[in-house]
């Protein structure tokens, strides 16, 4: 069987059409990515993930979804009840630390119940960016807080919840989003601190939990590093900073090939995304001529990425056992006393 390719894609509905099947199946993706429009009902989301990896010929194929809380939920009530912000969850960690470290790990361990019973297996979280006052409302509430070190410790709570879950965590936005005052789905940030300041503030959580087997990349300038390309695309950016100082050797993906923070066409930014060291292109709004572009430039999964690859899909577990009827309740008991 040939090897995947570099690439995770999105699908544009509740069901796959036949032009995506025949793309996933002739150009083999690694993965997936879902949003709301993929996810109408339980059945239906299943049947969807069991038709993507039917489409590979992958029965445990990465699918993604970003079910953080707060405003960025994909699947929403009824289907999966409505769960609370970051936000709320540093502000239980500022009171108790170890009330809100636990809330942390119940809201992933959740997610792991909600999402592996439709198969999905990767949740885009922990968000490790630490705003600054003044910053753009993109990350916002869904930040832990201020703090780089509360939000270092809430993150870890929360991957490890997914873990326990037999879920797989996605680290985003490294080396950090925090500081952008710009949305980068529109435009491009450019952040001018210095490095000092980005190693003891927007870097330090990324650089707590670097042995974490998946990251998300920034569409975001620092200047002091690479003042020209933002750091999905800068081989210095992912040499210096991601796999030198922050120290993080596991998968790399690219944020979304289709916001506009990137120039050029979608197949110019992806070719971008693969030639400044990114391991995976992230695409995820699933228009057809969209990702006929990005596997144009996506390569197969080779070398170092497949390395990374591999340690990801074998990390793919059963789950700790624990008791949902358990686990809610006490989540929703410590919200409740906040």
């Amino acid at each position: 069987m040939s090897e995947s390719k570099a690439m995770i894609l999105g699908s544009s509905g509740p069901t796959l059409t036949p032009d995506e099947i025949a793309l996933y199946r002739d150009e083999r993706p690694w993965g997936f990515i879902l949003f709301a429009r993929n996810c109408i009902e339980p059945a239906q989301i299943t049947d969807l993930v069991a038709a993507m990896r039917d489409s590979v010929g992958q029965p445990d194929a990465p699918v993604l979804i970003d079910q953080e809380g707060g405003r960025v939920q994909r699947i929403r009530p009824p289907t999966i009840e409505r769960y609370p912000s970051a936000a709320v969850l540093g502000e239980l960690y500022r009171q108790d630390r170890a009330k809100g470290l636990r809330a942390a790990w119940l809201m992933s361990r959740l997610h792991a119940f909600d999402l592996m019973k439709f198969g999905i297996n990767v949740d885009c979280l922990p968000v490790l960016d630490v705003p600054v006052q003044g910053a753009s409302n993109v990350i916002g509430d869904r930040a832990y807080g201020y703090d780089p070190q509360a939000v270092a410790e809430m993150g870890k709570a929360a991957a490890e919840g997914l873990k326990a879950g037999g879920m797989l965590p996605v680290m985003k936005h490294m080396p950090g989003h925090g500081r952008g005052m710009a949305d980068s789905h529109h435009e491009l940030p450019v952040v001018t601190a210095s490095r000092a300041e980005l190693e003891a503030h927007d870097f330090l959580p990324f650089a707590a939990m670097k042995d974490e087997l998946m990251a998300m990349s920034a569409h975001i300038v620092f200047t002091a590093i690479d003042p020209n390309e933002p750091a999905t695309i800068s081989g210095k950016v992912i040499e210096e900073i991601v796999r030198g100082h922050i120290g993080f050797d596991g998968l790399l993906m690219s944020d979304d090939t289709s916001m506009n923070a990137l120039k050029g066409t979608i197949g110019e930014r992806a070719a971008r995304i693969v030639g400044g060291g990114c391991d995976i292109v992230l695409h995820c709004n699933g228009v057809m001529e969209e990702m006929k572009a990005v596997v144009k430039e996506a390569i197969p999964l080779a070398g170092e990425a497949l390395r990374r690859a591999k340690a990801v899909e074998a990390a793919f577990g059963p789950g700790d056992g624990a008791d949902e009827d358990v686990i809610r309740p006490e989540f929703h008991g410590l919200l409740a006393t906040s």
